[in-house]
């Protein structure tokens, strides 16, 4: 087995046929409500950060092996982006019913429609920092986003 493939493919989520970023943000939502039951909020935001660093140097290497610069497979930045989202957002055992989907859909809306920032580090950061950077912002923007709704639906609704 390529390892270098598996982590790059979240365990291979990122060869899904259809939506492959969706199933790899959907995949790493799971693993990082997993990791939740072991791990403080904190650890999970670190290792976002450990993955991302790990994760440039590999992406670099890959887009060198293959010639594609983010290819549709590569799925690690959805699982930094996604983690960053849960750490940010204020989850909890409490709220994680509520606010893990919140946390989904505002990166998933973030990393998709790439406003602001976001669009500008897609489009002119090149290589392994360019793959993750646009997602680690969409993550930390739709954790604030995510957190942010949450208070007004617990304020007014829940």
């Amino acid at each position: 087995m390529n390892f270098r493939k598996f982590f790059l493919t979240v365990g291979f989520s990122g060869l899904s046929p259809k939506a492959p970023g969706t199933v790899g943000s959907f995949v790493s939502l799971i693993l990082g409500i997993f990791l939740l039951q072991f791990l403080h909020v904190s650890t999970l935001f670190m290792l976002a950060l450990l993955i991302t660093v790990i994760a440039v140097k590999q992406i670099d290497i890959y887009e060198k092996e293959v010639g594609i610069h983010d290819g549709k497979e590569i799925v690690i930045d959805e699982l930094a982006g996604m983690w960053i989202a849960l750490s940010i957002c204020g989850i909890n055992p409490e709220n994680a019913i509520y606010l893990a989907p919140l946390a989904f859909i505002f990166f998933r809306i973030f990393d998709i429609w790439k406003p602001s920032i976001i669009g500008k580090v897609d489009q002119k950061v090149k290589g392994g920092w360019g793959v993750m950077g646009d997602d680690i912002i969409a993550g930390i923007a739709g954790g604030i986003a995510a957190g942010g709704v949450y208070h007004l639906l617990e304020k007014f609704v829940l």
